[in-house]
């Protein structure tokens, strides 16, 4: 055997078959406290915290710790790199599932589709009715993408022709190549969130975008304006929003990250004009399968580079 690497539980199959192929020994565990020690490499989740702690337990031969995921805010990078940890993850291949959700989310909760859904389960529809279910067009609108990153710039190229749509963004650099490229149009964070009528958040969870929307950028938004996040849930105060969405000071939201996942803020799960999913936006087959095997590859690499 070359090399050993753990991996948490609930990796697709793909990964292990490609690393057991390059002849490492795969090791599938639970604890990697109690589990991993000796290991040259950790595939790893979202879900799962690697600090610095964890680095030790493991061992000084830990070379690289492969995050089967777009970020690495579950991982402590400073406490990796301080010890020649190498820490990789799979950001490219999981754009297009994510912009597709995106998307999804937006029409779902501008069309009332789950409130609709529910309606008809429980049996309450008795017939046509000219103000059931009165929902907002798309067409016309404005648009506000928060970050100009891969999904960011995903969901322009798909929402800018074909739907009359004004598109706006906020990053923190400006992108002239894109605007020319989309039409789209630059805003501080503050201007984009008072002109436009749906808010996509597509930032990395950093100590300056948590909670990047919160009780006063809730308040600059239009009072017909929904909120679309399938970032990361701490980049919004949930508990703002939860009263935002009471109060009806937004008209309504659609969330697949949570701020203390997989707990919600209390409130949010009775509100009506938020539309929830269990953090599903790269769940497609196509991309689990191209995310576990970016991520084995990325191992082999670190470690048949060494």
């Amino acid at each position: 055997m070359k090399y050993r690497v753990f991996t948490m539980r609930g990796m697709p199959e793909v990964a292990l078959k490609l690393l057991r192929k390059q002849g490492y020994r795969v090791q599938v565990g639970g604890n990697p406290k109690k589990e991993a020690q000796g290991v040259e490499a950790v595939l790893c989740l979202l879900t799962n915290r690697i600090d610095g702690k964890l680095m030790d337990a493991i061992g000084p031969q830990l070379k690289v710790i492969s995050n089967c995921a777009v970020g690495l805010d579950n991982i402590d990078v400073a406490a990796a790199k301080k010890r020649g940890i190498v820490v990789t993850n799979t950001a490219d291949v999981l754009t297009v599932a994510v912009a597709e959700h995106t998307i999804a989310l937006l029409f779902s909760r501008a069309r009332r589709v789950a409130e609709a859904d529910r309606f008809m389960r429980q049996g309450k529809f008795r017939g046509w009715k000219p103000s059931l279910f009165l929902g907002s067009e798309i067409s016309q609108k404005t648009l506000g993408i928060v970050g100009l990153g891969r999904i960011g710039v995903e969901v322009a190229r798909r929402m800018y022709d074909g739907f009359g749509l004004k598109i706006l963004y906020s990053d923190v650099k400006r992108n002239q190549k894109l605007e020319q490229e989309f039409n789209l149009h630059y805003r501080s964070l503050t201007a984009l969130l008072r002109e436009s009528d749906f808010v996509s958040l597509h930032v990395p969870l950093l100590s300056s975008t948590r909670h990047l929307i919160g009780e006063r950028e809730l308040a600059v938004m239009k009072k017909t304006a929904y909120l679309i996040n399938t970032a990361r849930g701490p980049v919004i105060d949930e508990k703002a929003l939860v009263l935002a969405l009471k109060t009806n000071r937004i008209k309504g939201a659609a969330l697949d990250v949570f701020e203390n996942e997989p707990r919600l803020s209390p409130g949010l799960i009775k509100l009506q004009n938020v539309l929830l999913t269990p953090h599903i936006a790269s769940a497609t087959e196509e991309t689990r399968d191209a995310m576990a095997e970016l991520a084995a590859k990325n191992i082999i690499m670190v470690l048949e580079d060494l």
